[in-house]
């Protein structure tokens, strides 16, 4: 009787929802976007091109591992209990991952899951590993190191003792802080201890150099603290790495100090900090920022080092994340360019030193009050030298979890648009206001910006195939990120994506300026595609597609902004975006700020402001046709109900638009259907408004009416009575006005604890309440045009669907992924679907209208195996000939996993390979160690035979050469003796004749 009742008062005879059953409604958790908690951890592969994300263990879900590829390829790898991910490493096909419960997981890439684990005896303080070995090398808490076997799945038997408490028997603090192999001797394993760094070789199975650094009396040492310089010092170990070629070891200090050394004879060449050079030597005295005499400036720890070159490994360069005073007004990451590294043999030991004062030093910035807690360099192609050779990016990770990416060496952000997986645009920077328009599949389809950028940083992996939704509007989300952009692109319906680039629009230059730039709200239109953003400080952008004129270059002349006005904003547009969303006017409504604002399809544009103004723009002039404060149209209404604890509308309590729809329809009382446009306010107040012709050729609006409802409101759909189909203005329903046509419309407007159907203006309508939950997102639905339902978001975690006009429960499903403190941000769509957040920076998409399917995996393909890794770089031919052994990565398996360690998959390839070789004629001698039957005592005796044979043809070589240069001093003889029998003879000659 209810449900007959609300349809008689709605107005609406006919049962919208008669084609919907209960069954249907079950909600799909169709996908994620976004990164579900705290960055913790960056990894990057430059052979297949992916990008590594792990995140820590939060009140939000324990940590995930992130693999990004190309466009939209994306696969999330979960741990096997709650745990935060600590490091990340690829190893060719491999991705190895170490949480904070100790356990290394290694998982397959072409699989996307686990294929073994291990838990080590000890808490484990570094992990080394390389792409071309078949070992994970561990280093634990008690100083000693252990390997894995990545290939056997098990513990190798090679177990190393802490050589520093060999040293150092009265040491107390041995465990190993940071491991780096030998960049191009990969049989040297360089280890660094809180008090010291040993270099042990696997060849020689022992520690044979050490590295200990003293700040001697009256040196300043890294902190150049004046008391502390009074006596010796011996400041902790934090980082070791190698140079490039491994010319030069370098270790980093707990006192911001830089020492490299000798690994020839352990001197040190140069001790250091960023900013000051020769700090272990008495007198020196501290030019560093923040020093005056007699003071010193604390600095900061650093978080990271590395050593980079170029293509070319001789020319070298160290980035760094810290050691720079606190002091400092700009942080960022610190680039000492060092150049060319001179000619170990011929250079003298001051070349050697003046080439750590390094040639250049660079700071590549961050925002400000940010600060760098990790980096993550993205090579052009090799995955060697320690992953530092020739890269092109750094995607840093700042202490307050966001990520910037950064162009290298220069340090110019560069935007993760079209660069970046659209979910590492969560946090990079975070999203402070998100929407979701649904846009024409057609119109979305020619949205593809022509923007000037630089080379992809990400490319591996290819996007699985599916199925292809043509007849629905597109889901297209708009993101704005804290540093005044909006990111705009297609979280589709889990379909196949015709156009998955992303559109970016910069806010912040269209105000003309970059500081206290806050977005507040977003729309952006079904049809045109145009966009309009709100700020906090009271502004309104609105952008169009087209091309820009001053593509490659500025604007001659600056724009001044209209105070109160509108602003003609088209010479603000990006130099270096060509063809895209381009701004077209700025609205400086200058009455707190925006609220709310809307875009319709038709040229007309809402706007509210929390000082409850509200504005109706027209695009064609562009002209502001209507302005008003809400207060002058709301009559404070003096009753008080008793039904509902608290509520009293006696109160002066600050009304403003929170709401704002577009619709055509026939008002009440009136005899012709018109563009209304409906104003819902955070009090529960619904005004409509009129917006009519003029003679003139323009538009006006016009005061129809105000409905009181009973808190805040959700949502206005305007829809038509006879179908239940939505009626926003179109141009085809507007177009349709000069000829007559009348839509006998209605509103369904739902508020926290209500839901009222009505006629607008005045109406009351039909209602129903909800006493015991609050809603915080709903719309009116269309489920495959079988019918219409309203679908509603409540706080306790569960989405329900109320049959038109009956407003009779159809289903209820719980939807516990979603975040209950952040519900009312949520997002109910036309197509059923829900956009709610799971955490800060991670939204889910859930569609109602489904089977009750749990969240997929991902079926894109990450590994392709037909990316090789390169080959590591080995020694020299002078190395080997001056008594450097060489090892490859098949002797090391030898060495590590000793004799009998069956032949691992790459050790088959590469015997594979060599049988190849040999049918096709080619030599059938192959690197050293490449047949696992070899002994270490065979092995031996061939490399001392090689190098005899090697040695004799050089010496063979230089007998020859001597040879050759007698041969030419005995021609010269001969000859200068002829010509100087010749001269004699002529002399005679001309004296007895002459």
């Amino acid at each position: 009787m209810a449900s007959f009742l609300r349809g008689k008062q709605a107005g609406i005879q006919n049962d919208l929802s008669a084609g919907i059953l209960s069954e249907l409604f079950a909600p799909d958790d169709q996908a994620r976007y976004g990164i579900n908690s705290q960055i913790g951890s960056l990894a990057y592969d430059p052979v297949q091109s992916l990008l590594a994300i792990g995140t820590n263990e939060t009140t939000f879900g324990s940590g995930q591992i992130y693999i990004f590829g190309q466009q939209r390829v994306q696969a999330t790898l979960t741990l096997p209990r709650r745990a935060s991910v600590k490091t990340l490493q690829f190893c060719a096909d491999r991705l190895i991952s170490l949480d904070s419960k100790n356990e290394l997981i290694i998982w397959d890439l072409a699989l996307q899951k686990k294929v073994a684990s291990y838990a080590p005896p000890g808490i484990v303080t570094a992990l080394v590993t390389d792409p071309m070995l078949d070992w994970a090398l561990i280093g634990l808490q008690n100083g000693e190191v252990i390997a894995f076997d990545l290939d056997r799945e098990k513990l190798a038997p090679l177990r190393l003792p802490n050589f520093w408490r060999e040293r150092n028997p009265r040491a107390r603090l041995v465990s190993i802080v940071s491991m780096q192999l030998h960049p191009r001797d990969i049989g040297q394993l360089l280890i660094g201890y809180p008090e010291g760094a040993v270099i042990y070789s696997f060849k020689q199975n022992r520690a044979i150099k050490f590295f200990e650094y003293e700040v001697p009396i009256g040196a300043p040492g890294g902190t150049a603290d004046p008391i502390g310089a009074e006596k010796v010092r011996k400041p902790h170990l934090t980082q070791v790495f190698w140079h490039p070629s491994g010319t030069f070891v370098g270790t980093a200090h707990d006192d911001s100090s830089l020492v490299f050394w000798d690994p020839k004879d352990g001197r040190v060449v140069m001790a250091r900090t960023i900013t000051d050079s020769h700090v272990d030597k008495p007198g020196t005295q501290s030019s560093s920022f923040g020093n005056t005499p007699g003071t010193f400036a604390l600095k900061e720890p650093f978080s990271k080092i590395a050593w980079c070159c170029k293509e070319n490994p001789e020319d070298t360069g160290i980035l760094l994340a810290g050691g720079v005073p606190t002091t400092l007004p700009q942080k960022g990451l610190t680039f000492l360019e060092l150049g060319p590294t001179p000619v170990y043999a011929t250079s003298t030991w001051q070349i050697l030193t003046n080439h750590f004062e390094a040639k250049r030093q660079h700071l590549l910035p961050v925002p400000p009050g940010a600060e760098i807690a990790d980096f993550c360099l993205i090579p052009r192609a090799s995955p060697h030298f320690a992953g530092a050779q020739d890269p092109i990016a750094i995607i840093a990770l700042l202490t307050n979890g966001e990520l910037m990416t950064l162009s290298f060496p220069s340090g110019y952000p560069i935007s993760p648009t079209n660069q970046l997986h659209p979910s590492i645009s969560f946090v990079h920077p975070f999203v402070t206001t998100m929407a979701v328009a649904p846009v024409e599949r057609v119109r979305w389809l020619g949205m593809t910006e022509n923007r000037q950028q630089g080379p992809q940083v990400v490319r591996g992996g290819a996007e699985s195939t599916k199925t292809l939704k043509r007849y629905e509007a597109r889901n297209i989300v708009q993101m704005a990120h804290g540093d005044g952009t909006v990111r705009i692109w297609d979280a589709g319906h889990d379909d196949e994506l015709e156009n998955s680039t992303v559109l970016q629009i910069d806010i912040a230059r269209s105000l003309d300026r970059y500081d206290d730039v806050n977005i507040t709200s977003l729309s952006m239109g079904s049809s045109t595609g145009e966009v309009v953003v709100g700020t906090a400080t009271g502004e309104v952008a609105v952008y169009r597609w087209g091309g820009n004129k001053l593509f490659g270059r500025e604007a001659p002349q600056t724009t001044e902004t209209v105070a109160g006005g509108l602003t003609d904003i088209a010479s603000r547009a990006e130099p270096t975006l060509k063809e895209g969303l381009q701004p077209f006017v700025l609205y400086d409504m200058a009455k707190g700020p925006i609220t709310a604002v809307k875009m319709s399809d038709v040229g007309f544009v809402g706007v509210g402001s929390e000082a409850g103004v509200f504005s109706i723009i027209d695009l064609r002039g562009p002209a502001v046709i209507f302005t008003a404060s809400l207060s002058d149209f709301v009559k404070t209404d003096k009753r008080s109900s008793f039904m509902k604890k608290g509520n009293s509308s006696t109160s002066t309590k600050p009304d403003w638009p929170v709401v704002i729809e577009f619709g055509v329809m026939t008002l009440e009382g009136d005899s012709y259907s018109s563009i209304a446009c409906f104003v819902g306010t955070n009090l529960g107040k619904v005004a409509t408004f009129k917006i009519l012709p003029q003679p003139n050729g323009g538009y006006s609006g016009q005061f129809a009416g105000v409905t009181s409802l009973a808190d805040r409101v959700v949502s206005i759909s305007p829809i038509n009575a006879e179908t239940g189909k939505l009626a926003p203005a179109t141009g085809p329903t507007v177009g349709a006005l000069r000829t007559g046509q009348q839509t006998n419309g209605t509103l369904v407007v739902v508020t926290q604890t209500e839901v009222r159907i009505f006629k607008p203006a005045t109406a009351k309508g039909a209602h129903k309440t909800w006493d015991d939950v609050l809603c915080d997102a709903a719309n009116v639905t269309d489920f495959e045009d079988r019918g219409r339902a309203l679908v509603c978001l409540f706080g306790d975690g569960t989405t329900r669907a109320y049959s038109l006009p009956a407003l009779k429960e159809i289903g209820i499903a719980k939807v516990s992924m979603l975040d209950k403190t952040r519900s009312t941000n949520s997002l109910v769509t036309s197509s059923g679907d829900i956009f709610g957040w799971t955490g800060p920076s991670e939204i889910a998409m859930l569609g109602v209208w489904g089977t009750g399917q749990p969240l997929p995996k991902s079926t894109d393909k990450l590994y392709n195996p037909e990316a090789i890794v390169p080959p590591r770089p080995t020694i020299s031919n002078l190395q080997w000939i001056s008594g450097t052994q060489y090892v490859s990565p098949t002797d090391l398996d030898l060495l590590i996993g000793g004799p009998d360690r069956p032949p691992s998959k790459r050790m088959l390839a590469a015997a594979a390979a060599e049988e190849r070789l040999a049918r096709a004629g080619g030599s059938s001698r192959g690197a050293p160690g490449t047949v696992s039957t070899e002994g270490w005592g065979d092995y031996m005796t061939r490399q001392l035979n090689e190098r005899t044979e090697k040695l004799n043809i050089m010496g063979d070589t230089t007998d020859r050469m001597l040879e050759s240069s007698q041969a030419w001093a005995d021609d010269a003889t001969r000859l200068a003796k002829k010509q100087g029998r010749g001269l004699m003879f002529s002399g005679i000659t001309k004296g007895l004749f002459g």
